[in-house]
């Protein structure tokens, strides 16, 4: 299965989810951060969380764009440690810094990253949907 971290994590998580025949997918909300390299102190797990019930066998993917600390990605880990059979991770970018090397990334970087669904203010701030 999938575990998409949103919100970042919600594009790549469906595009694995294709290239890899997977439709059992779920996502969880983490607030970590809240602007340009600007976070909070620790990751926050958001409600709904994820209900593995009877998934003590399974291998999860969690799916996020990026491990900057790698933060998010451990907070995520734990919540799953238990839970699962196995737990594996998957960025589009990787950072040096970070506190979790992934299994799988694209890449790796030590600059900051504008993702296209994310390097814009949300359209709501930039008058697009004004009446």
């Amino acid at each position: 299965m999938i575990l998409s971290v949103a919100r970042g994590g919600l594009i790549v998580g469906g595009a694995l989810g294709y290239a890899l025949g997977v439709k059992n997918t779920y996502t969880m909300n983490v607030e970590f951060y809240t602007g340009v390299d600007e976070r909070l102190d620790v990751p926050r797990i958001l409600p709904p969380a994820p209900d593995f019930v009877d998934l003590h066998d399974a291998t999860v993917l969690v799916a996020d764009d990026v491990a900057d600390t790698g933060l998010t990605l451990a907070s995520v880990r734990e919540f799953c440690a238990g839970k699962v059979g196995r737990v594996r991770t998957a960025v589009v970018y990787a950072k040096p810094r970070s506190v979790v090397v992934p299994d799988y990334a694209w890449g790796t970087t030590e600059r900051w990253i504008s993702f296209p669904w994310s390097d814009r203010p949300p359209v709501t701030e930039r008058g697009v949907l004004d009446a």
